[in-house]
């Protein structure tokens, strides 16, 4: 049980956090701190948070358990604002989906009191943004990355896995590095992708006729073209070098389709379709690449 959190960010992945530790029983008070006043007075009436607290640091004063749920781009900003009251018997975490900025961030401003941050990223959230979406189950069965340096303390990065195992959240430690290399293959470029595709898109002059007769494909396959600018922004920017590998390996890629494509190679072009579809028919989220017996 924790007295009291210190939300700074009071918007989908703050405002959850806050619905879900209160939904769960694990604290009594929850103080909030966003940018915007409009946010955290909103998270207010809502019931997230408790009390509006007029600063990050008021937001930490007094708080046992710390959220920084910022954008990446704002994790300096926020450490720089908040260090004087890093105590290393409290646990910090934050919910930022890339992680080298955010512990380089921690090192450079924190220095030894980096101890007490625990980084995490849940791999969960919505395509609306804002505390008003905020859900009490957004975290439940969903996997959650530890990114703990070296000199994270041990005791909070258990209490850390304990805190997301009673949200129903699966947690997972890597390497800050290993972190988002994988997710520029899985999650960030994918982003990208679908940026650029529906980019293509409307920049044909039948774009208003082609999207009056889209499907639940397109539907599906663009869904995640809808999120949030400014987060997304960050984060390409952020992991721009591994998502750029990723891009390199994915041109590869749709350059042998393209290839089979204009020889008009029809069964080499079904044996690679077949090929993908047989993986990811057995894929089953968290579960990594089936194994072929």
């Amino acid at each position: 049980m924790f007295n009291q959190l210190g939300l700074i960010g009071c918007g989908l992945m703050g405002g959850s956090f806050a619905l879900a530790l209160k939904q769960a029983g694990l604290v009594q008070r929850v103080i909030g701190y966003s940018k915007s006043p409009s946010t955290t007075e909103r998270a207010r009436q809502l019931g997230v948070i408790d009390q509006v607290a007029e600063s990050a640091l008021l937001a930490v004063s007094g708080s046992d358990i710390v959220l920084l749920a910022v954008p990446v781009a704002a994790t300096d900003t926020t450490f720089r604002a908040i260090r004087h009251l890093v105590n290393p018997n409290v646990l910090f975490m934050d919910v930022g989906s890339t992680k080298r900025d955010v512990v380089d961030a921690a090192r450079r401003v924190l220095k030894e009191r980096a101890s007490a941050f625990v980084p995490a990223h849940p791999i969960t959230g919505k395509e609306l943004a804002g505390v008003q979406h905020a859900d009490a189950d957004l975290y439940k069965d969903r996997q959650v990355i530890l990114t703990p340096i070296a000199q994270t303390a041990p005791e909070l990065v258990e209490k850390a896995h304990a805190v997301w195992a009673a949200l129903g959240a699966h947690t997972r430690v890597m390497t800050p590095e290993a972190h988002d290399a994988a997710f520029a293959a899985v999650s960030h470029l994918p982003h990208l992708l679908a940026y650029a595709y529906f980019t293509s898109i409307l920049q044909q002059k039948e774009s208003e006729e082609f999207l009056s007769l889209a499907g639940p494909g397109f539907r599906d396959f663009t869904r995640i073209a809808a999120s949030d600018p400014a987060i997304w922004r960050d984060i390409l920017i952020a992991n721009r070098e591994e998502i750029l590998k990723q891009s390199e390996r994915f041109r590869g890629a749709l350059g042998v389709l393209e290839q089979v494509l204009r020889d008009c190679q029809g069964e080499a072009l079904e044996a690679l379709v077949n090929g993908v579809s047989q993986t990811r028919s057995h894929w089953r989220m968290g579960a990594g690449r089936p194994v072929k017996k």
